[in-house]
């Protein structure tokens, strides 16, 4: 038998034994385990391991250039270093800034915005503080950097509009992407990264914006930045040429800026192409792009002559007189009058218990179509329209673009009104009375159209009947975005000839209304058609205390307009005009209307097209 000594030594080899066993499996299952991950997933977990030293960011890519028809730049893009800082890296964001602002000037609202931001944001996101350092302020930032925990310096590009308040309503501006804006673009949410807000910067964002690129670099424990390991470069934004001329342009724009508030568009009657496209008064897209305080936004989006507004598209305004040409088609296509019926004028219109006024008191006697346009009879509108009707009145004025929109190149374009029978019904619950055609037969009432939509109908009345609409935007690159030919309109040749003798009569006959605005160079004579838009009517009791038109406060005076085109051998040239509370549009339109005009045909914008189609023809043979 075994004594005690010899039972402890047995079972504590056994013990030893089953220990041993289970070191032995330990140390195997831990062999096995690092085999497993070193030989199986060792890539993965590289790769992971390079990620804690290796950083990727985007890289913002280069915004298209935005060129007039001659490529004279209108947005482009110059140097710009601006200064990042990163919230996670930082202990009180605050007092960072503060310190930063000590070395380069920091206004007081760009603080306020980026602690607003770092609030939304999430806080391994670098935030924009400032741009458009000067050489002085990164070098004293350079120096300094060390000390300045989260702060990086970056260069990049900023967006610069050479011509200023001049384009500004046509090219609009960019601006930082808010919360409306995101989507699930990654680039968007790139510090300080720009999109358009207003104008072609706006309706072209996605061709203008390109593409990111992304760079990897490996950064140290603090993660600043050691060196960089690849790079995929970003891809520029498509180029956008514009029918715009830039130096016409900016002519209109200095001649609106003698009124207090006007707007005029200059086109091609064949094409469509706007040369000109400006309103007064205007505002510098360049205020925009570093960032506007709020002080200035707020007086810029106060002021009531509202320069945000682009009243060549946005403004809508009694056509007046203008719209005499509409009625007159009305009629003579629907077969109510002809070129040799006449309408005898003694100064007013009489319609069951309702006078209706001419504006010359005394009459203009006896008139036809041109005459009546030439002298801009109402009497004769007033009596053709209670036979045509409003509704064929509106369907003319729609045939030849009013009332409508035309999908163009502005994203704040408006439609203007055209009212019909069942469209007052619709909106007032009331019927339509005769005496709203009468009125609305010299473009007043209900009436509303655009400087463009003036501009328009005036081309597709000189161009032979064709239903040009027009574009901003000629190109994208070298893709062309507008069409060669517009569809002809159902109207006959010979009333629109009626029409075109009528508007140079009404510029070129000693008894027309704009005779003394009419242009004396022979190749240049033009044609056209003035308007007075009635703001506040003038009753018979003012008549009698002897107050008139221009002793209204402003904004009660009348609008001035007046439609042209040139040269009348040949039309090519349209410009419409309004201005606002002007007054008469024969005094004060139809002088503006000439002087832009005259410059138009000097410039001769529309050769450039003819030598590009020519060129085109000519390489396609």
């Amino acid at each position: 038998m075994l004594n005690n000594e010899e039972k402890r030594m047995k079972t504590f080899s056994r013990r030893a034994f089953v220990l041993g066993v289970a070191q032995a499996a330990l140390i195997s299952g831990l062999g096995l385990r690092l085999a497993w991950l070193q030989l199986a997933e060792g890539s993965k977990y590289k790769m992971l391991a390079e990620k804690n030293r290796i950083n990727t960011k985007m890289l913002a890519p280069s915004r298209g250039k935005i060129v007039d028809r001659f490529g004279v730049p209108l947005a482009v893009n110059n140097q710009n270093f601006r200064v990042l800082l990163v919230p996670e890296q930082v202990d009180d964001i605050e007092i960072s800034l503060k310190e930063l602002s000590k070395i380069v000037p920091i206004p007081d609202y760009k603080i306020e915005a980026v602690i607003e931001k770092a609030k939304k944001s999430p806080s391994f996101l670098p935030i924009e503080v400032t741009d458009g350092l000067s050489w002085d302020d990164v070098s004293k930032l350079e120096v300094n950097i060390i000390d300045l925990a989260g702060v990086s310096i970056e260069e990049g590009e900023k967006r610069h509009y050479p011509f200023n308040n001049a384009t500004g309503h046509v090219v609009g501006y960019v601006g930082s992407v808010s919360q409306a804006d995101m989507t699930d673009d990654p680039v968007l949410k790139m510090p300080g990264f720009k999109i358009g807000k207003t104008g072609i910067e706006k309706s072209f964002d996605q061709m203008l914006r390109g593409k990111a690129g992304d760079s990897q670099f490996e950064v140290n424990v603090r993660g600043r930045e050691v060196r960089e390991l690849n790079q995929n470069k970003s891809a520029a934004g498509e180029r956008i040429s514009l029918s715009i001329d830039a130096e016409l342009q900016r002519f209109c724009q200095q001649r609106l800026s003698l009124y207090k508030s006007a707007s005029a568009v200059i086109m091609d009657a064949h094409t469509g192409a706007i040369y000109a496209l400006a309103s007064y008064p205007a505002f510098d897209p360049n205020l925009f792009v570093g960032g506007i305080s709020h002080g200035e936004y707020q007086e810029l989006l106060h002021n009531p002559l509202y320069p945000f507004n682009n009243k060549a598209v946005t403004g809508q305004y009694p056509p007046g007189s203008t719209f005499k040409m509409i009625t007159a088609m009305a009629a003579l296509e629907g077969g109510f009058t002809n070129s040799s019926k006449r309408v005898k004028c003694e100064g007013r219109f009489e319609y069951g218990n309702d006078r209706f006024h001419c504006w010359k008191l005394s009459g203009h006697g006896s008139m036809n179509v041109v005459s009546a346009l030439m002298r801009s009879c109402d009497t004769y509108f007033y009596e053709l329209s209670v036979e045509v009707g409003i509704d064929n009145i509106s369907k003319m004025a729609e045939k030849f673009g009013l009332g409508q929109k035309y999908n163009f190149d502005l994203p704040e374009e408006r439609a203007g009104l055209m009212p019909t029978k069942a469209w007052k019904e619709k909106k007032y619950g009331k019927f339509w009375r005769p005496g709203e055609t009468i009125v609305s037969s010299i473009g007043q009432g209900f009436l509303l159209a655009t400087p463009l939509q003036l501009g328009v109908m005036t081309s597709r009345l000189v161009n032979g009947g064709y239903a040009v609409k027009p574009w901003l935007a000629g190109y994208e690159g070298s893709k062309k975005l507008f069409p060669d030919t517009w569809p002809k309109m159902d109207v006959k040749d010979s009333n629109l000839s009626l029409m075109k003798r009528g508007m140079v009569d009404a510029v070129n006959n000693e008894d027309g209304t704009a005779f003394k605005a009419r242009i004396e160079e022979p190749d240049m004579l033009m044609g056209g058609k003035t308007g007075t838009a009635q703001v506040k009517r003038i009753n018979r009791a003012d008549y009698a205390q002897g107050i008139m038109n221009e002793d209204l406060e402003w904004k009660f005076r009348h609008h001035a307009l007046f439609v042209g085109y040139a040269p009348i051998a040949n039309p090519r040239y349209v410009c419409s005009v309004v201005v606002e509370h002007g007054g008469g549009g024969s005094a004060v339109a139809a002088p503006l209307a000439k002087d832009l005009l005259i410059e138009t045909q000097k410039r001769n914008p529309a050769a450039a097209d003819i030598k590009f189609s020519q060129a085109m023809n000519e390489k396609a043979a």
